[in-house]
């Protein structure tokens, strides 16, 4: 199963927001709604959970080289 990556630097933000979080979806879901709350000010619902889970990305592949 491919990890998740969720990137601030993707998105703007106020605070000029630099964090990424990776991992499997359930926990950078659940990182990153928790990060939207306490360092962007967005409500704890299911919309913006939703817009979360939308706009994940697959993590980058590293090379073990």
């Amino acid at each position: 199963m491919a990890r998740k990556m969720a990137d601030c630097r993707q998105f703007p933000s106020e605070n000029g927001c630099t964090l990424t979080i990776t991992g499997e979806e359930s926990e950078v879901l659940d990182a990153a709604m928790q990060h939207a709350v306490s360092a962007h000010g967005h409500e704890d619902n299911a919309e913006t959970r939703a817009w979360l889970r939308d706009n994940l990305a697959d993590e980058p592949a590293t090379s073990n080289a």
